[in-house]
């Protein structure tokens, strides 16, 4: 029997990691989401405002941009808009502390590949990126 390492693909510790944009405009938070994220993604970038996230995302290709949905000068909604229309294969998932069904509802018809309320982050954001990193698509809120 071969091995995935002696078969020529990669072993499990091998898999690609995916490449993450933070925005969030709270720096304690930001912070604290790269601390969380670090084990199991190459954060790219951080940023604090939607603006920014739109021209980090395109100069930066992330695999995966997270994004709070209320940013300063454009909201998460708008910028993920802006960032699926730039880069059509990149994923992009909004946290927020409103679960609101309309929001989350929003979020999907432009092309969210998942909706996080921030009290779940520490659970379910890194499982929200890998499920995103590998093309799966979550439609309800987590």
């Amino acid at each position: 029997m071969t091995s995935n390492r002696e078969a020529g693909g990669p072993s499990p510790r091998e898999q690609p990691r995916p490449r993450v944009l933070l925005a969030e405009d709270y720096s304690a938070l930001l912070v604290a989401l790269g601390r969380l994220l670090a084990p199991y993604c190459d954060v790219v970038g951080s940023v604090a405002d939607g603006l920014a996230v739109v021209e980090a995302a395109v100069r930066l290709r992330p695999d995966v941009t997270v994004l709070d949905l209320n940013l300063p000068t454009i909201n998460g909604l708008e910028a993920c808009r802006r960032i699926k229309a730039a880069l059509p294969l990149s994923k992009v998932i909004l946290i927020t502390a409103a679960d609101d069904e309309a929001l989350r509802q929003r979020a999907f018809e432009l092309g969210a590949a998942a909706f996080v309320l921030k009290h779940r982050v520490v659970d379910d954001l890194g499982p929200a990126i890998q499920d995103a990193f590998q093309g799966k698509t979550d439609t309800r809120a987590v």
